[in-house]
């Protein structure tokens, strides 16, 4: 068993991550997909960059809130080394543009739209994680 799992605290989570992708789609018509909204940082179109930074800005500043607010943040005790991140970061900005999204865009948004790619790639990512954890935790150990 997960230390510190609570099925309420995952299911208030998880309806908030669904209402804050249904609103952003009812009052944008925007995926609330993260690699997409920081591409559109990156690379500006004139008139979209406002609600982008602002969305960011809230994922930053929601768990400093949650802090202050009492809660508990994870202890990040073992950082890997610095060339694994940047390795782990190329890969996974690699992966995103080519599955032409990422977990939240397909695996929130596009399950919810029912698109077929968007159910093959989450399929992809879950199979992936998957297989990652095995080799982590069986072939190449602890």
């Amino acid at each position: 068993m997960v230390e510190g799992f609570s099925p309420y605290s995952a299911l208030l989570g998880g309806a908030l991550i669904g209402l804050s992708a249904a609103l952003l789609w009812i009052a944008n018509g925007r995926i609330a997909g993260i690699s997409g909204i920081v591409g559109g940082v990156l690379a500006p179109a004139r008139g979209d960059v406002a609600w982008r930074a602002t969305f960011l800005a809230g994922l930053f500043a929601a768990p400093l809130l949650y802090r202050a607010a009492g809660g508990a943040l994870p202890d990040l005790t073992t950082p890997p080394p610095l060339i694994v991140v940047i390795a782990a970061g190329l890969l996974v900005g690699f992966g995103t543009r080519l599955g032409r999204g990422c977990t939240s865009g397909h695996g929130v948004c596009g399950i919810a739209r029912l698109s077929p790619r968007s159910l093959a790639a989450t399929g992809v990512f879950l199979i992936a994680a998957a297989v990652t954890v095995y080799v982590v935790r069986h072939i190449v150990g602890p």
